[in-house]
């Protein structure tokens, strides 16, 4: 993996999704219209925290986050989220 030249600001993290499920647990194939979106992901870059609340997260943790958090951006042909740390659920 490529280092990528993207620094968060203040309490934001970047966050690469984990696949989407390719099949259920009994087999079936899900097709792409019915594919949920991720709601794990590996850190890839942190901020350097707010003055009073320093970041607890790293780079290379694994995330849980809200279905609906972050923003979508896409940076050499890749799909990221960047959001804020509160919006991270738990450390996997």
């Amino acid at each position: 993996m490529s280092k990528l030249n993207i620094k968060p600001l203040a309490d934001r993290v970047l966050v690469e999704p984990a696949p989407a499920e390719e099949k259920t647990a009994s087999g079936l194939i899900i097709p792409d219209t019915a594919k949920e979106k991720p709601q794990r992901g590996k850190i890839i870059a942190v901020g350097t925290g707010k003055k009073d609340e320093p970041l607890t997260v790293k780079e290379g943790d694994s995330v849980l986050y809200g279905k609906y958090s972050g923003t979508e951006i896409t940076i050499e042909g890749k799909e990221y989220l960047i959001m804020r740390e509160s919006d991270i659920f738990a450390v996997i």
